[in-house]
């Protein structure tokens, strides 16, 4: 009802249910024990995720900036707690707990804003996803610590067992383990039970090994991730998982301790502030350095001021190592609470913030001499087209072969420097940028496509066109009916709404092909082709 991240109720339902308020909980070692499995099963959910073929599409810049903001966010994290009083190994874990944000409440939020296949939306996944990556390297050397040993015999001790556990694992991968999912295949239940076992399988062996459970089930997951079954998989140890990671979070509620918290709630709230607004703006330098405008870079950035799960996982597990105390733990689950609340409304919220800050956030965007054009001795041409990404690329394929002289315009570096090697007419720039737009030469125009599927992006560029040129054909995309309504009395002269014109088209098939299996793999030849050629046109922007 109040349209919050479901992880604060669960955290404030434990505090709420704790000792120092209903006093309800009894058997409060069970139900940490329970919450111990829901971590496990979650990070068995993140590695099936991670599917190591997804890492051949993520972007250098997803890379670069993912890395990047990995280590100005725990240096500068690191020097805050310093500053605040705290020892070298408590600002150690309080600077990684910043460091990192939630893949999990991103892939959410932006997925119900419908942004997922933006560009900023692309880039944030893919430097989540960087950052999932390097949280599973620190969990393995936290969870190596509770080892007792000189530090030149840790490290030999810890390379042994990894490369011991990881050889075995590819081994039983290679030579047995596809046959057994082939098998447990068979039977959904079996399937089910089967990815359990090897979840908690795994999950033991490093635990016995003196790494953490939650280590082995994430390798369990990675591990099924390469398989095809990982989709049903998924479906279902998700309902599992929900029920389990409930208990954790609700776990960190009951074992806040307010005695001490009082005490950390200034450096909370003072660590709140940094990852609010400090790791946006590492993210949005990182990618203003690259050439991205400020909006994507604004729109990136807010995806990072949040702390993770993977943040609380290792608080409970420096406090399982006897590194943290209970007051830093809770110090830390009060700042997820504090950032993920806020971040949910800065990225709810994130195009009414940008544009009453867009006039402050050109310091973020780097001008170079690729990306400076001349745009009023630009050749426009008859024909514009914003964005070239995706529906873009089947509109370029038409009009290259036209005889009409043609302009694209995308806020995507790499695309405008392989379309310029290609010797493609066009420019560097974002279509919400009135600027751009008023220096662009509308009135030789015959027609503007605009790819971008951003309504109040389309009607801004629709309002700019027709001041200039009320001839021109004006084609937009749309994927509400709600919003084509809403272009075409803006005066589109056509919305393209891909889910219509794609049951549109399966229906014509089906009248005109009837259940001739033959024609119907004519259509599949001619589609592959027609994907192929789109897929090899801009291989290289990837």
């Amino acid at each position: 009802m109040l349209k919050q991240p479901l992880i604060i109720g669960y955290i404030l339902t434990g505090i709420l249910v704790s000792p120092y308020f209903l006093n309800i909980v009894r058997f409060e070692e069970s139900i940490s024990t329970l919450g111990h499995y829901g971590v496990t099963i979650l990070l068995f959910m993140v590695g099936i995720s991670l599917n190591p073929g997804y890492f051949k599409e993520i972007g250098k810049i997803s890379v670069i900036t993912g890395l990047g903001q990995i280590v100005f966010t725990f240096s500068i994290g690191f020097l805050i707690s310093i500053f605040l009083g705290y020892s070298y190994i408590e600002s150690m874990y309080i600077s990684i707990a910043l460091t990192f944000s939630s893949t999990i409440i991103i892939m959410k939020l932006i997925s119900d804003k419908g942004d997922i296949d933006k560009l900023y939306g692309k880039i944030s996944i893919g430097f989540l996803i960087v950052q999932d990556i390097v949280a599973m390297a620190i969990l393995i050397l936290i969870s190596a610590f509770n080892v007792q040993s000189g530090a030149g015999e840790l490290l030999f001790l810890i390379i042994s067992k990894i490369v011991l556990i990881l050889t075995a694992i590819y081994i039983f991968t290679k030579y047995a383990l596809s046959n057994f999912i082939s098998y447990a295949s068979k039977n959904q239940e079996f399937l089910f039970l089967f990815s359990l076992m090897w979840c908690f399988t795994l999950a033991s062996v490093f635990h016995l090994l003196g790494f953490s459970s939650e280590i082995g089930a994430l390798i369990a997951g990675i591990v099924l991730a390469m398989f095809p079954e990982r989709y049903e998989i998924a479906s279902k140890v998700r309902p599992l998982r929900d029920f389990f990671l409930i208990l954790f979070f609700v776990v960190l509620g009951v074992q806040m301790t307010f005695e001490t918290s009082v005490s950390f709630l200034i450096p909370a709230i003072i660590l709140s502030i940094f990852v609010l607004f400090g790791n946006p703006i590492i993210v949005m330098i990182l990618m203003g350095a690259f050439g991205y405008t400020k909006k994507t870079g604004f729109l990136a950035g807010l995806t990072v001021a949040q702390i993770s799960e993977f943040s609380l996982i290792i608080a409970s597990l420096g406090l399982r190592n006897g590194h943290l105390s209970q007051g830093i733990v809770s110090m830390i689950t009060l700042i997820g609470i504090i950032t993920i609340a806020g971040s949910s409304y800065f990225i709810t919220y994130s195009e009414k913030i940008y544009s009453l800050l867009s006039n402050y956030l050109s310091i973020f965007e780097k001008k170079t001499k690729i990306f400076e054009k001349d745009f009023k001795n630009k050749n426009t041409g008859e024909i514009i087209l914003f964005g070239a990404d995706r529906t873009g690329k089947n509109i370029l394929n038409v009009i290259e072969n036209s005889k009409e002289r043609f302009l694209i315009v995308d806020y995507n570096p790499k695309i405008i420097k392989d379309l310029s090697k290609r010797g493609y007419n066009s420019i560097y720039g974002d279509a919400s940028n009135l600027e751009l737009l008023t220096e662009l030469n509308f009135k030789e125009s015959k027609m503007l496509i605009s790819t971008i599927s951003d309504i109040e992006t389309d009607i801004l560029l629709i309002k700019t066109i027709l001041k200039s040129n009320q001839n021109a054909i004006i084609i937009v995309i749309a994927h509400k009916i709600e919003d084509a309504i809403k272009l075409y009395e803006e005066g589109a002269s056509y919305v393209i709404m891909p889910h219509f014109l794609g049951s549109i088209h399966a229906s014509l098939m089906i009248q005109k092909y009837g259940l001739n299996i033959e024609e119907f793999l004519k259509e599949k030849s001619n589609h592959m082709e027609s994907l192929k050629k789109s897929q090899e046109l801009f291989r290289h922007t990837k």
